[in-house]
């Protein structure tokens, strides 16, 4: 898949949300925004209550996408022969939309109404998909191959670039702003600082004054715009694998942790639901079919 070619499945995917949000909040937001005690005499009440044709739909549909999307991720991750099966960044992908997909109706199937025992699961899917999020920051933090292989330390600080060689090949810098451009490049002496949220702060802070530097280095010299975009996209990826490296072991620790937290809120939603559905069908309740 190219660049423009995912560029256009990371669109269609979120359009897809976006656009399912707006027409569920646009279809139902007079019965929704209706009292519980009187959505009865409501004229959409026969439609959209949790056994209702759409409402009862939506659960369905809910329920079967966010199956799909855990069942068939955990397939390609751990299933040898389903390894060659496409990238596996793009297989994760898929699994997040259809698992915000797929709460979102299942949202509008309770009627924004949670209790028994199935306000447990509800809450699992609520805990999930916010420790998903969180999990995919914790993700993106951790280098990958194309293909989605974690990299180690070693093949992390192998993709570094020499960038004085590059600037000496490729770019006619006076010897102040070369020195300037280089040093930012470099990993720094930094005083540590205990509190995780106050360390990335300062290094965003640092990293911002950096950025800032070299910029008005390279206004001293007459670059092209396309010389001077160059030079600054090879400067933020080189800081960019500075603290990747200095917080790899952190993030590959964090995220081993948040599988641990992950996984029990997921199988407590699907044990649930199943339970859900069981006693669903018990009492007879049926959708169009």
């Amino acid at each position: 898949m190219t660049t423009t070619t995912h560029r256009i499945y990371i669109f269609i995917l979120s359009a897809i949300v976006i656009l399912s949000l707006i027409w569920l909040i646009q279809v139902g937001f007079s019965y929704y925004n209706t009292s519980i005690e009187e959505r009865f005499f409501h004229e959409d009440h026969v439609s959209l209550k949790p056994s209702g044709e759409l409402g009862h739909g939506l659960g369905i549909v809910g329920s079967l996408l966010m199956i799909i999307g855990v069942f068939s991720y955990m397939a390609r991750k751990r299933i040898r022969q389903f390894t060659r099966i496409g990238v596996l960044k793009h297989w994760l992908e898929f699994h997040i939309f259809l698992c915000t997909l797929g709460p979102i109706m299942v949202l509008f199937h309770t009627s924004f109404k949670f209790g028994g025992l199935v306000a447990i699961s509800f809450w699992s899917m609520v805990a999930v998909f916010l420790s998903g999020i969180i999990g995919r920051f914790i993700y993106l933090q951790i280098p990958r191959s194309i293909e989605g292989r974690e990299l180690s330390l070693t093949e992390v600080r192998e993709m570094k670039g020499d960038v004085s060689e590059v600037l000496k090949s490729s770019y006619n810098l006076d010897d102040e702003s070369y020195q300037v451009i280089v040093d930012s490049t470099r990993k720094k002496a930094e005083i540590y600082y205990d509190n995780f949220l106050v360390r990335t702060l300062k290094h965003y802070q640092q990293d911002r004054a950096t950025i800032h530097n070299v910029k008005m280095a390279l206004k001293r010299n007459k670059f092209s715009k396309k010389e001077f975009r160059n030079v600054l996209r090879l400067v933020k990826n080189e800081i960019s694998l500075n603290r990747r490296i200095d917080r790899l072991v952190t993030m590959q620790n964090l995220f081993k942790y948040w599988h641990v937290a992950h996984l029990p809120f997921a199988l407590v939603m699907l044990v649930i639901m199943i339970i859900h559905v069981i006693v669903t069908i018990v009492f007879g309740y049926r959708w169009i079919f």
